[in-house]
């Protein structure tokens, strides 16, 4: 029973992060925690340990899909380095604090998080040229029979991936429900390409923040590993799904679910 609810979870978990380039924390803490107060199977269900699986989780949802989508060629590697160079150290100090929180201020802050994300995609996007620009220093990205140009900050994109870091390893999200809307928002980077890219991203910073949960003892390695499997087939599906729909369609669903999460988790922190 516990292992077949497990998989399920595993497989939708990483099927929603994939598709959106979320790495699956959305969905897979407060699954865990919502079934922490109704089964007693799942009474080891802390959010420490609840992150920790979820990172653990991640790595395998992440390295499916990225070899997805190293495939079909929608990775910008040099901005996914840049914004590795400042999660991994901010993943660090975020597993490290999480230790700090107890439940209900870690459902509550996890939902304002996700409704302050939700409103990026209200604002007024930059929009992504097709048009070869005189300025060299644009970014050029080849996908789908098209070249797309856009600007691309280095320095700002090494800031926001330490606090994307930080979040990530507090909240066990994997940073992509952040870093997916700032890729688009602020560099005008083509949705296909910063989901793809955010996944690329997670499977380095999810490694680093599983690492650290498991040196502070934050994993049920009995748990941890009913995830696995469900973690590799939904990533692999998720990609798939991903390449099938249009920019406009991904970023309704991701702006749809995450306003849908975080009031839940809102409500939750709150009771």
């Amino acid at each position: 029973m516990v292992f077949i609810l497990c998989l399920a979870i595993g497989i939708i978990t990483a099927l929603v992060g994939a598709l959106m380039g979320l790495g699956g924390g959305l969905v897979l803490i407060p699954s865990l925690l919502w079934l922490h107060q109704f089964l007693d199977a799942f009474a080891w269900a802390t959010p420490q340990t609840v992150v920790g699986i979820s990172l653990v989780a991640m790595v395998f949802t992440a390295l499916s899909s990225t070899i997805a989508y190293v495939k079909t060629k929608r990775i910008d590697y040099k901005a996914g380095l840049w914004l590795i160079s400042g999660s991994i150290p901010g993943s660090v100090f975020g597993s490290w604090l999480n230790k700090f929180m107890d439940t209900e201020p870690f459902l509550f802050y996890f939902g304002i998080v996700m409704i302050a994300v939700s409103m990026l995609f209200f604002m007024k996007r930059k929009i992504t040229s097709q048009v070869e620009p005189k300025n060299q220093s644009l970014r050029s990205f080849y996908i789908d029979g098209k070249t797309y140009y856009y600007h691309f900050s280095a320095w700002i994109a090494f800031v926001l991936s330490l606090v994307v870091g930080i979040l990530s390893g507090l909240f066990g999200i994997g940073g992509g429900s952040i870093m997916v809307p700032a890729m688009i928002l602020l560099f005008g980077i083509p949705t296909h390409v910063a989901t793809a890219t955010s996944m690329f991203m997670i499977l380095f910073i999810s490694l680093i923040g599983a690492s650290t949960h498991i040196s502070l003892g934050h994993l049920e390695w009995q748990y941890a590993l009913f995830f696995i499997p469900g973690a590799w087939i939904g990533g692999k599906l998720g990609a798939m799904i991903n390449q099938r729909l249009t920019g406009k369609a991904l970023e309704w669903i991701l702006r749809i679910l995450l306003i849908i999460i975080g009031i839940r988790m809102i409500f939750q922190g709150l009771s």
